[in-house]
C-alpha cells in the first residue's frame, strides 16, 4: 500500500496551499516535510528531487512531482475531481485558471512595496467585484446546478472556495453581491473532509504575515 503523500514546502500557504486544500477535500491524509532554511532547499536541489530546482514538491505514488498545476491535475484525476470527459475538463481548467489569476494577485500582495499597497488593494477589489466573482456567479446562475461543471464537485469548485476564503479575509463585504457563490462556499465547506480541514489544528495554513515573509526571504534568498 502506498504511503501518504509527502509535501515539501515551507510553513506557509504560498503555492502549496491549493494542494493542501485539494488533498484534504479528496479525503487524503498527507505529511509535510517543512523547509526551514536555505540549506534544506539546497539539499533537495542537490539530491535531484527538484526537476526545475524549485518547490512545491510532492512525493506521491513513487513520483517526486513539481509544478503546482501538474500536481493539482494528478491529484484531481486520481480522486475523480476532474470531470467526466474532455469538454468538462476544459471548462474545469478554464475556471481554475481564472481562480489562479486572482489568487496570484492576493498571494503576492505582501511583496508589494508599502507605497504601492493601497493601489494594489484597490485593483484587487476592482478585479474581484467587477471581473472574477461576477463571472463565476454567472456560471452558477446559467445552469442552476450545485457545482461549476457537470453538477458534480470538481477541483474548480475547491479552488474557487479556497479563493473565496482569501477574499473574505481581505474584505468580507466583497462577497455581499454574490449569493450563489456564498451558497457554493457553504456547500463545499460543509463536506465532511473540507469541514475537518477548516477546523483549528488542521494542516491548513493561516494568513501570511511578516514572519512568513521573513522566512520566505531567508529560504529563497530574495
Amino acid at each position: 500500500m502506498a504511503g501518504k503523500p509527502k509535501l515539501h514546502y515551507f510553513d506557509a500557504r504560498g503555492r502549496m496551499e491549493a494542494i493542501r486544500w485539494l488533498l484534504a477535500a479528496a479525503g487524503v491524509e498527507f505529511e509535510e516535510k517543512l523547509i526551514e532554511s536555505s540549506e534544506d532547499l539546497d539539499k533537495l536541489r542537490h539530491d535531484g528531487s527538484l526537476v526545475f530546482q524549485q518547490v512545491p514538491m510532492v512525493e506521491i505514488d513513487g513520483m517526486k512531482l513539481v509544478q503546482t498545476r501538474a500536481i493539482l491535475n494528478y491529484i484531481a484525476t486520481k480522486h475523480d475531481l476532474y470531470g467526466r470527459d474532455m469538454k468538462e475538463r476544459a471548462l474545469i481548467d478554464m475556471y481554475t485558471e481564472g481562480v489562479a489569476d486572482l489568487s496570484e494577485m492576493i498571494m503576492l500582495l505582501p511583496l508589494c512595496p508599502p507605497d504601492q499597497k493601497n493601489a494594489k488593494l484597490t485593483l484587487i477589489r476592482e478585479r474581484t467585484t467587477n471581473r472574477y466573482l461576477p463571472a463565476f456567479e454567472k456560471v452558477l446562475k446559467s445552469h442552476g446546478q450545485a457545482y461549476l461543471v457537470g453538477n458534480k464537485l470538481s477541483k474548480a469548485d475547491i479552488h474557487l472556495v479556497e479563493l473565496l476564503y482569501y477574499v473574505e479575509e481581505l474584505d468580507p463585504s466583497l462577497l455581499a453581491s454574490f449569493p450563489l457563490l456564498k451558497g457554493l462556499k457553504t456547500r463545499v465547506s460543509s463536506l465532511p473532509a473540507v469541514k475537518k480541514f477548516l477546523q483549528p489544528g488542521s494542516q491548513r495554513k493561516p494568513p501570511g504575515g511578516k514572519k512568513s515573509l521573513e522566512l520566505a526571504r531567508k529560504i529563497f534568498k530574495f
